[in-house]
Parts: C-alpha cells; structure tokens; sequence
C-alpha cells in the first residue's frame, strides 16, 4: 500500500506535513518523499525507509524546507513525489493506487511522443512518472487527471501540486479514501483521517468517487463531481486502516469491535469452554475487545507484540524473513497461556503460515486449545485493486492450495469457487476443516460477508468484497 499527505496553508505547513505523512507509516517500509513549495519554488526530498523510520530520514530536510504547501507520502514501492516540468507548467505529483495495464498505458505514451520513462531498480518504470505522462496528454491538469481516471485498469488517487495550489483526486470507484481536513490556517488532504486529529484540524468532507477538488490555503473547488458507484475496500476496515480513522463516516475501531460482537453471537449456542478472547496484535486487537465484550469471557495478552525494532511483520522483501520476524516479535506472557483455552482474533487468514505458526507458539507455550476466529471471510481471490498484498500467484492463498487438492485434476471454474465462497455449503466446509487440520486449530470459524458487511454499516453495493467472492460489482 502506500499513504499520501497534503498541505495549504496560509503560514509555514513543513511541521503540519512531516508529521501527517508520518501517521501513514503503518502503509509503506521502503520509500517515503515530501515535496514543498514556497517563495524559492519548488524542494524535495525522498529517502530509503527500510531500515529506519521516516522521522529521523526527513529531521533534516525540514530545517531546510518553507513553504506555504505540501505533498509527501509513504510507498511499498515507487518513489515519490516526482517533480514534473511539461506544457501544463511545473507540478509536483503523488499517487496511491494499482496500475493492472501499466504496459499498454507505456506502450499509448510511447506512440504520443514520450522518448522514455526512468526505470527503478526493479527494471519497472515508475508507475507516478506514467500517471504524469498521461496527464500531460490533455491542455489542463483537471483534463489529464480526469483522463487517467478512464484510462488505468485498477485504481489510483492522485495529488498534483502546483505553486497555485493543490489538485486532490479520489480514484474512479473510491477503492480507498481521500479526505479533506481543515483548521483557521487552511486545509489538509489525506489518506487517513487520523493523521489530522493532531494537527488541529477537523473534518472538513471526504472527496466522492471520481471527484477532483482544487485546493489552495483560503478555499476548496470541487473542480469535477463525484460518481454515482462506489467500490471502497472493506479490507480497510478489517486490516489495514488505522483504527483512529473513519471513512464514509465509519470509524476502524469501532467496525472492529462490532465485528467481534457479531462473532461472538455465533458462538453463543457452542458447547466449547473458553478461558480467555485474545487478539493477534494489532489489526486482530479491536475484534477481540468485540467478542469479550459479546461474550463476558476476558479479554487478555497472552502474548505482546515488540515493535521498536519490528513495527511490521512483511517489512523485509523475503518472505521467509517476513515470517520469522512475524514469529520474533511475539513475546509470550506464560502465566496467561499455560493449561489455557484460548479463543484466537486475527484480521484474517492469507497465506496461512504466520498464524499456523502462532498458534503452534501457543500450544509450545503451554496452551489446552487455540480455537481460531478469522474476523474476515475466506480470501479466494488476490486483490486486483490495491497493492496491499505482496502476493504474485493466488495459489500463495491457502484457501486456494486447499482447493486445488481438494478438487485433485478437475478444473476449478468460477463456479466452483463461488461454492467455495458460500458459507453453506459442503465444499466451504471441507476447505475450513482442511485449513483447521493443517494449521492445528482446534476449532475454525470465519466471519460470514453478510456479517462483515452488517459490521461496516454500508451498503454491499458501496464495498469491494472481490478478494472473498470475486465480485466485481
């Protein structure tokens, strides 16, 4: 994933950008830019953030910055903001999102006059730099943005700097959020809307599906209008957002603990004796607050995450590392553990080997039984939305490992992983009880998508569910 921050301000806005590009920390490990522009133009800086956190990268850059506004954010991937001088005159940009057609969007440039593109150290060209390229196919920034909207396969929001003002875009669908704050000395714009509260800002109005907004320190424009489709990602609420954040009016933390209420209410009439509701730390933290409130069973730590050095367990590009460092971090509390019943929360199960691996932790602990509540569905599908999962093939989803052998040589259609998908039926029940066998978890239930839904409190029609029933729309 990736985070993006914005500033205009009547005064200095370096310190009101620094530290709201910092609340995206939880998006992004490898690279994070903040771009300002002031009396002297444009300044910039971009740094490698896979071995240290974005504070102490930037604490130089901004004694050194001054400017009225602000660009910056925090990438898995690319690095950004780029600083662009065409015809439309010079801009800075940033973007979050998906690029699915990234080589016909290269290979349209190509025959329209672009010479090049700079390749990154992964031998892919930077996905911002092409966003860039296609705006600068039309006579204004609004045209080109707009035009972007149509033409990229996936999603991308996008913030356009100029020394006028700011340029917000949230992508066609809204497949993640774009989030407008405000104070006396001007405006904010931002992925989570947490990264204002601090700042002194509050709520000015979230951008709608498609909307383009023109930000500058004394007003906002709403230079194109919403769409009437909506498409946000639920998996923002289960896992990846911030739970101080609220999108469309529904704050993480709270959804989390309604979340862990509703499954909590499936397991009022099973005859299994629990001792304690604990959550895998962070994400599954909130749902388990939830279920022990649901239930009256209490809520306890039985292990504690370290983070000084570890923040996030899929820090390092090597997922052998990213699992041992998921397994490093978690420090057990014996006494809670030992000759225990525990009933486990974790945000949801991808590839199946991290919470394998706690739950085997748990029982080399001393722990009777470790009964496993996912509070998402079943993932049968990679996201082909957002970039939240490093996952290259879908058979890395155990889901689908267990299908595969499940279904030994016949072809698995559409069909048949709807099947899978359906709660009801008897091919979802054999993969549950094969993922409960191969992770050792006494008891598997995972919460229902209608659940899910009902947790989030909008319409099924507003969210992404493809990841857990291949939905499109």
């Amino acid at each position: 994933m990736s985070g993006f921050f914005g500033v205009a301000s009547k005064r200095d806005c370096v310190l009101d950008l620094f530290f709201g590009v910092d609340y995206h920390s939880h998006l992004g490990t490898r690279r994070a830019g903040m771009t300002v522009h002031g009396e002297t133009g444009f300044n910039r800086a971009i740094h490698n953030i896979q071995n240290s956190p974005f504070r102490t990268k930037f604490e130089r850059d901004i004694e050194e910055f001054h400017g009225n506004l602000g660009i910056g954010c925090i990438s898995d991937n690319e690095a950004q903001p780029l600083l662009v001088n065409s015809h439309l005159g010079s801009f800075a940009i940033t973007t979050v999102g998906r690029i699915n057609n990234l080589e016909s969007l290269k290979a349209l440039c190509f025959n329209k006059g672009t010479s090049h593109f700079l390749e990154m150290s992964s031998g892919e060209i930077n996905p911002t730099e092409l966003v860039a390229a296609l705006i600068n196919h039309k006579q204004s920034i609004v045209e080109g943005i707009s035009y972007v909207q149509e033409m990229v396969e996936g999603s991308m929001s996008i913030l356009v700097m100029t020394k006028e003002g700011i340029y917000a875009a949230r992508d066609k669908l809204g497949r993640t959020p774009v989030i407008i704050g405000e104070k006396e000395d001007g405006y904010c714009i931002t992925f989570e809307s947490s990264a204002f509260l601090n700042l002194g800002y509050h709520h000015y109005r979230d951008l709608g599906p498609g909307e383009i907004d023109f930000i500058t320190p004394q007003w906002v424009e709403v230079v194109k209008g919403a769409g009437e489709e909506m498409r946000i990602c639920s998996f923002l609420w289960v896992y990846y957002g911030y739970p101080t954040s609220t999108y469309e009016g529904v704050n993480v933390e709270c959804m989390r603990n309604r979340c862990g209420d509703l499954l909590a209410q499936h397991d009022e009439r099973s005859d299994i004796h629990i001792d304690s509701v604990a959550g895998v730390p962070d994400s599954g933290t909130a749902h388990a607050v939830g279920y022990s409130n649901r239930s009256k069973i209490p809520f306890s730590r039985p292990f504690i995450k370290y983070t000084p050095t570890w923040p996030r367990s899929f820090m390092p590009t090597s997922q052998k590392q990213r699992n041992m460092i998921a397994k490093m971090k978690l420090i057990p509390v014996q006494e809670l553990i030992e000759d225990k019943s525990l009933l486990l929360i974790d945000d949801s199960i991808v590839r199946g080997t991290q919470l394998g691996e706690t739950t085997q932790f748990l029982y080399d602990s001393g722990a009777r039984e470790v009964h496993v509540r996912p509070a998402c569905p079943p993932i049968l599908f990679g996201c082909k939305y957002l970039n939240f999962s490093r996952s290259s093939s879908e058979m890395d989803l155990i889901t689908r490992r267990v299908i595969a052998e499940l279904e030994g040589d016949q072809p698995i259609t559409q069909e048949i992983l709807e099947e899978y998908a359906d709660p009801n039926s008897e091919r979802y029940q054999k993969m549950c009880e094969e993922i409960r066998k191969r992770s050792k978890f006494t008891t598997l239930r995972y919460h229902r998508l209608d659940d899910m839904v009902e947790s989030i409190g909008l319409p099924k029609c507003k969210l992404c569910t493809y990841c857990f029933d291949g939905k499109e729309k």
